[in-house]
């Protein structure tokens, strides 16, 4: 393809993006599938920049007011993620002299909110959680790409021998620092034709989501509910963690979403997972098992901002009336599903955001209004599901599991556990 035409390509789609009225993930599908001659290379350059345009919107809006033409090629032209030979041959000497301009500036000098490209509602609660060192080092984290993690599936695979496979097939992963399921590869590579894949002895899946389903502890035999099951990462993992015994609930709202959970369960060997489409938190089918269920995990419907690595759009699409709208319904979700639990059980509330806001408040509120379920010490569950001792320790604080993108290099995570007394 001529390197302009595939410049267009990227601005057009950054222009799309920028409407910001449907998941961007979603958007860049619907866009390779309407041009399906790109190859790979191809794909990656313009992912790779629409995405970069996403993670540092406000720095690359600013810069760009002093260049010509449209405003969607002169963001893609400052996000470029291709060859840098390709772009000088995309651009006209007058774009070329522009971007020598542009790169004397010094960014370091520019006002904050250039620096860490982050809404300003969502800079002061992350800086008094933080303080203001720290919150610089989340923002470099969150504004750069993520590796790919991988759970090995024990059922089908030991990890040292999908290591190996993979390496065979020249991809060099290492373990997990934390999770004693998990690879980790850097960049994007793609696997999902290579055999450890489709035989199922491996999915995608952050190690952060990996320790929810370890303190969750699923144990052979249980009745066990992942209340919001979605697409069914966490499914699988406990589903493995079971031994492929006992039965296994996957709950949620979307049939759509558990549609997606089915080839993958077709991959993974799994015969003790049972999808159940719901209507709400309150439907008959979740009041039938009321007392029934060993454990429970509720990985509620959140803001997703500690996905910012992979997901740098949530960032702009979300806004403070967004977050309280969704600890409602996270409270009214967690409430709900407690009722599942039988004496002794279980119940673990998680998201993937960075905000107190979704996180110790609502854990907070739902101990404060459940005199019948104690608060279990993160720290502890995590050495008792066979995680060092010391790495529990970093993962925790409060009692709780907190996971930062910058600290632990994982998405960010927040998971709270209760027993339901005897």
């Amino acid at each position: 393809m001529h390197p302009n035409a595939l410049l267009e390509l990227c601005a057009e789609l950054v222009d799309s993006l920028l409407l910001f009225d449907k998941p961007a993930d979603a958007l860049v599908s619907d866009f390779f599938r309407a041009h399906k001659a790109l190859g790979q290379r191809e794909r990656h350059t313009v992912a790779e920049t629409a995405y970069a345009v996403l993670r540092k919107r406000a720095v690359l809006q600013h810069l760009a007011q002093s260049g010509r033409g449209p405003m969607s090629r002169r963001l893609a032209i400052l996000a470029w993620e291709g060859s840098e030979a390709f772009l000088r041959a995309a651009i006209v000497d007058e774009e070329q002299q522009w971007l020598k301009q542009v790169a004397k500036v010094d960014r370091n000098r520019l006002p904050e909110k250039l620096r860490h490209n982050l809404p300003d509602w969502m800079v002061e609660p992350l800086k008094q959680r933080l303080g203001d060192e720290e919150f610089w080092r989340l923002a470099d984290a969150v504004n750069s790409s993520a590796p790919l993690d991988l759970r090995v599936n024990l059922l089908k695979a030991k990890r040292e021998d999908v290591q190996a496979a993979l390496k065979d097939k020249g991809f060099a992963s290492a373990p997990t620092p934390f999770s004693p399921w998990g690879l980790r590869l850097e960049g994007k590579p793609a696997l999902q034709k290579l055999d450890v894949f489709t035989s199922g002895q491996v999915e995608v899946q952050d190690e952060g989501s990996q320790l929810l389903a370890l303190l969750t502890e699923a144990k052979r035999g249980e009745m066990v509910v992942d209340f919001c099951a979605g697409a069914g990462g966490k499914t699988l993992a406990l589903g493995a963690a079971m031994r492929n015994t006992g039965r296994l609930y996957a709950f949620d709202v979307s049939g759509h979403r558990l549609d997606r959970l089915k080839p993958r369960l077709a991959r993974s060997g799994l015969s003790n997972v049972y999808p159940v489409q719901i209507s709400s938190e309150r439907d008959e089918r979740v009041k039938r098992l009321a007392g029934k269920i060993d454990r429970v995990l509720v990985d509620a419907p959140c803001s997703g901002l500690g996905t910012l690595r992979r997901n740098p759009d949530l960032k702009w699409r979300q806004s403070p009336q967004s977050i309280r709208e969704l600890q409602d319904k996270q409270f009214a979700i967690l409430t709900s599903a407690a009722r599942l639990l039988k004496p002794g059980g279980r119940l673990v509330y998680a998201t993937c955001s960075l905000l107190d806001a979704e996180n110790e408040w609502v854990a907070q509120a739902f101990t404060e209004a459940q005199a019948d379920f104690t608060l279990m010490p993160a720290q502890d569950v995590l050495t008792h599901a066979q995680v060092d001792a010391d790495q529990a320790a970093q993962l925790t604080d409060n009692g709780y599991l907190r996971l930062w993108p910058h600290r632990h290099q994982s998405d960010g995570f927040f998971a709270a556990v209760w027993e339901r007394k005897k």
